[in-house]
């Protein structure tokens, strides 16, 4: 038999592969937040590690990114700081204390004490950055280049197209509850019951006359461009539910849904992008029937057999702060 020869990666490569994957993870979990720097309405995407960062930054025209590595920022901070003199660990806590801020809705926060600016290059966009460090001026430079394609897609185009697939359903599922709630109303009022205050009537919702009517009167008068950087925190928090790998989990089918919605949905669950989002718009259909129920806890059932399943309430997050090592003896 020949011998058969086996190709073995270097450690380092595998662990720098790892190291990328785990920093894609990082940032794809993240929304993007809409930043002005200095001037300039921007979105932002920033994910800083232990001694590495990387930038997504966009005008809806094009996408920046700038990605670094704990050897790449230390040559930069010595190239831009000649009186420099300490490794990477030890002034990139200040760093990332000055530079979080612009990428975040902070941006204008005084705490930050950066002075902040914005230049572009051809394609390149460089947003610089001065603060002060022991007492001396600290200088740095986010040096972004155009994103490729694919990453805007990743990043940018697929977890959008997901979100709106998670509003439709969610839409879907809110005109089910309304039928419901209009037949639990009719049966009310077939066993005797009366609405004592006129002014809470309301006539029995038509899915398809309020979607004709969305469109023609309600669109027109909201004014969202094509340009607008829509990223409130509600659409930030939908965001990251659908890119964070929440929507992995197993689809439970709502108490809202109707079956041929069920078999609509069905399809998109074996989708290309294997984004299963419908789990999300039943979590967020759930949090809607909260807010109708409101404080007398009467459940929004019409038929007795049907149970709608509590809610729990959102997780907490915990916000860890940055540790900012002592910047004594970095100048020397």
């Amino acid at each position: 038999m020949g011998n058969v020869r086996q190709s073995k990666r270097p450690l380092c490569c595998i662990t720098s592969t790892c190291a990328v994957g785990k920093m894609e993870a990082a940032l794809f979990a993240l929304p993007w937040v809409p930043v002005n720097i200095a001037g300039s309405d921007l979105l932002a995407k920033a994910w800083f590690g232990d001694t590495q960062y990387r930038v997504l930054l966009s005008d809806l025209s094009t996408v920046w990114e700038e990605e670094m590595n704990a050897d790449d920022i230390q040559s930069r901070a010595q190239d831009l700081n000649k009186r420099l003199r300490a490794p990477t660990q030890a002034f990139f806590s200040h760093l990332c204390s000055v530079a979080r801020p612009s990428f975040s809705s902070q941006a204008d926060d005084p705490i930050s004490a950066a002075h902040v600016a914005l230049e572009r290059h051809g394609d390149n966009l460089t947003v610089k950055l001065k603060s002060e460090l022991a007492g001396l001026p600290f200088y740095w430079e986010f040096r972004c280049t155009t994103t490729p394609v694919a990453v805007v897609c990743r990043q940018l185009v697929r977890p959008l197209l997901a979100v709106s697939r998670v509003l439709q359903r969610q839409v879907e599922d809110l005109a089910v509850l309304l039928a419901r709630k209009d037949a639990e109303i009719q049966d009310y009022q077939e066993n005797g019951a009366v609405l004592s205050r006129a002014r809470l009537q309301t006539e029995a919702f038509d899915a398809h006359q309020y979607r004709e009517n969305f469109f023609t009167q309600i669109v027109p008068q909201i004014g969202v461009t094509l340009d607008s950087l829509g990223f409130d925190s509600e659409m930030q928090a939908l965001y990251t539910a659908v890119s964070s790998g929440e929507t992995g989990q197993k689809r439970k089918r709502s108490p809202y849904s109707s079956p041929a919605a069920e078999d609509n949905h069905a399809a998109e669950h074996h989708a290309p992008d294997h984004l299963q989002i419908t789990g999300v718009a039943s979590s967020l259909a759930s949090q809607e029937q909260n807010n109708v129920k409101g404080s007398s806890g009467r459940p929004l059932v019409a038929d007795s057999k049907q149970t709608v399943p509590s809610t729990a309430g959102p997780e907490e997050r915990s916000n860890s702060r940055v540790k900012k090592k002592k910047a004594v003896g970095l100048f020397r």
